[in-house]
């Protein structure tokens, strides 16, 4: 079968990939894993699906719902929300697991299903396995025992659950956003609906862009990966600030009122400063990955913050914060985790604290995001490498060393293999894109000539 599970759930292109069968398959395989381990009711186990309103969606909704019901599971449809409003919903309405369907900021050709324990949080890795292992162990033409009768599950839409999450949000923020003015950006995704609505609820002006989604034209030039709309919609209305969700709106990337950007590593700056001078950060510590810019780090330790980094991945933020049990997180991409208020990244949560920051500072985005100076970054794919002999090849580590003391405590140099291509990354920080940029190129040529297939 091989590897379903990637970082973030199942994913492929649905209808090919990810079929209707796979997923009544595997969402039946989960219902029968997690109870066997304890994790769903004894007595009428109860999960909740959500999706993102691209069209592959509503086939695999009905699929995940048939094989939850077809495995004695009560299931709650409550249509199109984000990925953290489901995860939300799966600890508010107390069900024993959760289900999104999304692929995110992919495009729409694409789909996946993401599996969330109780409480919300991500489903362990260790269950993931024993998924697919059930998966493996009965085929598809050998069906599984099922109950009948009174003990097959139950479906009930609870599409105005969304309305829960909508009032978690605006009650996250303890100040009102009436004189500000923003533009937002909703991807034509999950976060359509919502994210205006919570805005306009907390008294700001609200001018939505890419908010009127149609199944086909989700993430399609447009949201936190395409934000040329944005920064257009930002300078020609006067804006104060713009925020770009993607598709499951779990990122958040913004643009100040002269159409600037501000990425991930400038918003969990401000966003750990308020929360340092409201007395709330733990540890006075925040969690970011090694792709952060090295003028994050700069910044907060100049704040007197501590920065913990951890492999890129939203999940490596958050298993860092569990076990540290520290508040703040997140990645350059703008997934921002704020576990106070959120089990997982969510886009929305982040901008209206973005957007509170600024109104209880009375301060400009730029200027809250002037806190940081971001150092040019120059990122090279080597491909048709060993990625396996990056971390040990003794002439690269020793063009490495070379190249970290040339840089000493103004730059930084990172090499990694990618999770799923025979390429390296090569990303170096200097104080000057020409110098960053001589070497990285410098380190990708050593890179190709000593790690050559």
């Amino acid at each position: 079968m091989g590897h379903l599970f990637g970082t973030d759930g199942v994913r492929g292109i649905a209808n090919r990939d990810l079929t209707a069968e796979l997923a009544l398959r595997l969402s039946g395989a989960a219902a029968q894993v997690l109870a066997d381990t304890g994790e769903l009711s004894a007595q009428r186990p109860s999960a909740l699906v959500a999706r993102d309103p691209r069209v592959s969606g509503e086939f695999l909704e009905a699929a995940v719902i048939a094989g939850l019901a077809s495995a004695g599971v009560d299931v709650r449809r409550v249509g199109v929300v984000p990925t953290p409003g489901a995860a939300h919903l799966t600890a508010a309405l107390g069900v024993d697991m959760g289900v999104m369907i999304s692929a995110s900021h992919n495009p729409m050709p694409d789909n996946g299903i993401k599996f969330l324990a109780r409480g919300g949080v991500k489903l362990a890795d260790d269950l993931e396995e024993l998924i697919e292992q059930r998966l493996e162990q009965r085929p598809a033409d050998q069906p599984w025992d099922s109950p009948t009768g009174a003990g097959v599950g139950r479906i009930i839409d609870s599409e105005r659950a969304a309305a829960t999450y909508v009032n978690h949000l605006v009650d996250s923020v303890p100040v009102r956003l009436d004189d500000l003015t923003v533009v937002l950006d909703c991807a034509n995704g999950a976060a359509s609906e919502i994210a205006p609505d919570v805005f306009e609820l907390l008294g700001a002006n609200v001018i939505a862009i890419h908010h009127r989604p149609d199944g086909i034209n989700i993430n399609d030039h447009c949201g936190s990966t395409h934000l040329d709309d944005l920064q257009r919609a930002v300078v020609a209305n006067g804006a104060d600030a713009g925020f770009a969700f993607d598709g499951d709106a779990d990122r958040c990337l913004a643009v100040d009122a002269s159409g600037q950007i501000v990425d991930g590593d400038q918003i969990l700056a401000i966003l750990a400063l308020a929360a340092q001078s409201e007395g709330r950060l733990a540890g006075d510590t925040v969690v970011a990955t090694v792709m952060s810019n090295l003028g994050f780090d700069l910044a907060l330790e100049a704040a007197g913050i501590h920065v913990v980094r951890t492999p890129v991945g939203d999940r490596h933020v958050t298993r860092e914060m569990s076990r540290g049990g520290y508040i703040l997180g997140g990645e350059q991409s703008g997934h921002i985790v704020m576990s106070d208020f959120a089990t997982t990244g969510d886009g929305v949560l982040t901008a209206i604290h973005v957007a509170a920051r600024m109104a209880s500072a009375s301060s400009s985005l730029a200027e809250l995001a002037g806190v940081m100076t971001v150092l040019p970054q120059v990122l090279i794919n080597v491909p048709n490498v060993d990625k396996s002999r990056a971390d040990s090849d003794a002439t690269l580590q020793e063009a490495v060393a070379q190249a970290t003391s040339r840089l000493g405590d103004s730059g930084r140099v990172l090499l990694r293999g990618s999770g799923t291509e025979p390429l390296v990354r090569v990303m170096v920080e200097a104080p000057t894109g020409d110098e960053a940029r001589a070497v990285a190129e410098h380190l990708a040529g050593v890179v190709s000539a000593t790690l050559r297939l």
